[in-house]
């Protein structure tokens, strides 16, 4: 079994919460690999630098100032942080952009009603999953960040979910893998007001009825889209969940659990 996990910047940010995560993660059996973003800090750097952050529909626009930034923050400061506290942790972490090993080749977005810059979208071949798994058989541990390439020189930024979700995918032709998305919420919530509303399990057919009375709104309908589309293509099940809550996953008492 294959865990692939992707945390949020609410548990980046928070250096306690971080330290608690990681020792979880590395509690977790099996093989694994994490995946990070970290826009928060991204944004907050580049504000210091007199770079502003642009957003279009919560998405971030990268003009080649901010990938600058972010190549930075997440390839550098963010990911090396994290691999060195995985290994305080006994954790033989390998920190890595798409472009080391060639493990993730982006296509740039191209320009339709808005010019999203040096934005990398993927598709069913981008991800190496040879070398991902000849890095786990010699016994390390993929901490993937947010960077990926196009193959011709040129980094791309790519969103954290989206890089999670391929990597699932592309390695659930090879072995059986759940994917993980930790981030600020206990699960999918039917009172977005009291935290111990958890819808414990969803399976495709029910999505279209919880976004038509409400329960699934906002930010999480295309997280949700995402995620059946993951199961579809061969993920046996996608967990929407908190960190903090990481020791129960594969319990009933961890989060929300999408099935086909």
């Amino acid at each position: 079994m294959l865990t692939i996990i992707k945390i949020g910047g609410n548990v980046i940010d928070n250096s306690a919460k971080l330290h608690q995560f990681l020792l979880d993660f590395t509690a977790l059996p099996g093989n694994k690999i994490l995946v990070h973003g970290g826009g928060k800090i991204a944004t907050e750097l580049g504000e210091s630098l007199g770079i502003e952050a642009k957003m279009v529909e919560g998405r971030r626009v990268t003009d080649i100032e901010t990938l600058r930034i972010v190549t930075m923050v997440y390839a550098g400061l963010i990911n090396k942080n994290m691999v060195a506290q995985l290994q305080a942790k006994g954790c033989n972490a390998i920190g890595l952009t798409g472009a080391d090993g060639n493990l993730i080749q982006a296509k740039k977005r191209p320009v339709k009603t808005v010019d999203y810059g040096f934005v990398g979208d993927l598709d069913e071949t981008s991800i190496n999953t040879a070398t991902l798994t000849s890095l786990m058989q010699s016994g390390l541990i993929p901490v993937l960040c947010a960077i990926t390439h196009d193959g011709d020189t040129q980094l791309l930024n790519t969103n954290a979910d989206t890089i999670a979700s391929a990597v699932a995918v592309a390695m659930s032709q090879h072995e059986e893998t759940n994917l993980v998305y930790c981030f600020e919420k206990k699960g999918v919530l039917k009172d977005v007001a009291n935290e111990d509303s958890v819808v414990r399990e969803i399976r495709a057919g029910q999505f279209e009825a919880l976004q038509a009375d409400g329960t699934v709104a906002g930010g999480m309908i295309p997280k949700l889209h995402n995620a059946f589309e993951a199961i579809k293509k061969g993920v046996s099940a996608v967990y929407i969940g908190q960190a903090d809550e990481l020791p129960m996953l594969g319990s009933a008492a961890f989060g929300t659990k999408l099935l086909a």
